[in-house]
Protein backbone atom coordinates (compact mmCIF):
# COMPACT_ATOMS: atom_id res chain seq x y z
CA UNK A 1 0.00 0.00 0.00
CA UNK A 2 1.20 3.38 -0.58
CA UNK A 3 1.73 6.06 1.45
CA UNK A 4 1.66 9.86 0.90
CA UNK A 5 2.41 13.40 3.07
CA UNK A 6 0.62 16.50 2.19
CA UNK A 7 1.95 19.47 2.53
CA UNK A 8 0.84 23.23 3.09
CA UNK A 9 -3.07 21.94 3.70
CA UNK A 10 -5.17 24.62 5.37
CA UNK A 11 -5.67 24.70 8.77
CA UNK A 12 -9.50 25.32 8.18
CA UNK A 13 -9.37 22.24 6.11
CA UNK A 14 -7.27 20.01 8.83
CA UNK A 15 -9.57 21.21 11.41
CA UNK A 16 -12.79 20.31 9.59
CA UNK A 17 -11.28 16.93 8.87
CA UNK A 18 -10.51 16.33 12.14
CA UNK A 19 -14.10 17.07 13.43
CA UNK A 20 -15.47 14.93 10.93
CA UNK A 21 -12.96 11.91 11.84
CA UNK A 22 -14.34 12.49 15.45
CA UNK A 23 -17.80 12.48 14.53
CA UNK A 24 -17.29 9.51 12.47
CA UNK A 25 -15.12 7.57 15.26
CA UNK A 26 -12.39 7.42 12.77
CA UNK A 27 -9.12 8.33 13.04
CA UNK A 28 -8.06 11.59 10.70
CA UNK A 29 -5.93 9.29 8.61
CA UNK A 30 -8.86 7.01 8.20
CA UNK A 31 -10.81 9.64 7.80
CA UNK A 32 -8.58 10.86 4.78
CA UNK A 33 -8.61 7.65 3.26
CA UNK A 34 -12.18 7.00 3.57
CA UNK A 35 -12.66 10.58 1.88
CA UNK A 36 -10.43 9.46 -0.76
CA UNK A 37 -11.67 6.20 -1.50
CA UNK A 38 -15.19 7.48 -1.81
CA UNK A 39 -14.63 10.18 -4.04
CA UNK A 40 -12.10 8.25 -6.18
CA UNK A 41 -13.67 4.80 -6.73
CA UNK A 42 -15.85 4.32 -10.16
CA UNK A 43 -19.46 5.30 -9.53
CA UNK A 44 -21.80 2.23 -9.06
CA UNK A 45 -23.89 0.58 -12.44
CA UNK A 46 -27.08 2.57 -12.46
CA UNK A 47 -30.02 1.00 -10.76
CA UNK A 48 -32.24 -0.66 -12.84
CA UNK A 49 -36.53 -1.16 -12.18
CA UNK A 50 -38.31 -3.97 -12.48
CA UNK A 51 -40.38 -2.64 -15.09
CA UNK A 52 -36.81 -3.05 -17.05
CA UNK A 53 -37.86 -6.65 -16.78
CA UNK A 54 -41.52 -7.14 -17.07
CA UNK A 55 -44.70 -5.02 -17.70
CA UNK A 56 -43.24 -4.05 -20.69
CA UNK A 57 -41.60 -7.58 -22.01
CA UNK A 58 -41.24 -8.14 -25.92
CA UNK A 59 -44.07 -11.10 -26.17
CA UNK A 60 -40.90 -13.17 -27.69
CA UNK A 61 -39.35 -13.88 -24.31
CA UNK A 62 -40.13 -16.72 -22.42
CA UNK A 63 -41.23 -17.44 -18.71
CA UNK A 64 -37.75 -18.74 -18.00
CA UNK A 65 -36.13 -15.36 -19.62
CA UNK A 66 -38.25 -12.87 -17.04
CA UNK A 67 -37.64 -15.21 -14.17
CA UNK A 68 -33.86 -15.01 -14.63
CA UNK A 69 -33.62 -11.15 -15.43
CA UNK A 70 -35.94 -10.47 -12.37
CA UNK A 71 -33.31 -12.81 -10.24
CA UNK A 72 -30.75 -11.05 -11.18
CA UNK A 73 -32.23 -7.86 -10.57
CA UNK A 74 -33.00 -9.01 -7.19
CA UNK A 75 -29.46 -10.01 -6.83
CA UNK A 76 -28.50 -6.15 -7.30
CA UNK A 77 -30.86 -4.59 -4.88
CA UNK A 78 -29.50 -3.62 -1.31
CA UNK A 79 -29.66 -5.95 1.48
Amino acid sequence: MGQMLIRRLDDAVLDALKARAKANNRSTEAEARTILSQVLSPPPPPRRNLSDFIGIAPTERTMEDIVRDVRALRDEWPD
